[in-house]
């Protein structure tokens, strides 16, 4: 008998999920700073992925410039309010200042 492997995909939810727990403050924190900033940093990094192939993907790109501008508000708001928790976030998910 031919053995066959089954692809293992990760949907949407279940990196999102692992996304939040690594940066959850606690176990039912889904809304923190923190957490939104990695989920809207993953959710960047996965559509510039995308930008790279389709480069005439207007509405895609508008959705990504939006989607940065929502994360550079929410890291001066972190960076104002708790100057120690933006550095962390920083350094952790590897962005530039």
């Amino acid at each position: 008998m031919p053995t066959t492997k089954k692809k293992v995909t990760v949907t949407k939810r279940e990196k999102k999920k692992s996304v939040i727990t690594s940066f959850a403050s606690h176990p039912k924190d889904t809304g923190s700073t923190h957490v939104q900033i990695a989920i809207l940093t993953q959710k960047i990094n996965e559509l510039t992925e995308h930008l790279k192939e389709h480069k005439k993907d207007n509405h895609s790109r508008r959705g990504l410039l939006l989607m940065v501008g929502k994360r550079r508000k929410l890291l001066n708001y972190l960076k104002n309010s708790k100057p120690q928790d933006y550095e962390e976030v920083i350094k952790s998910l590897e962005l530039r200042k």
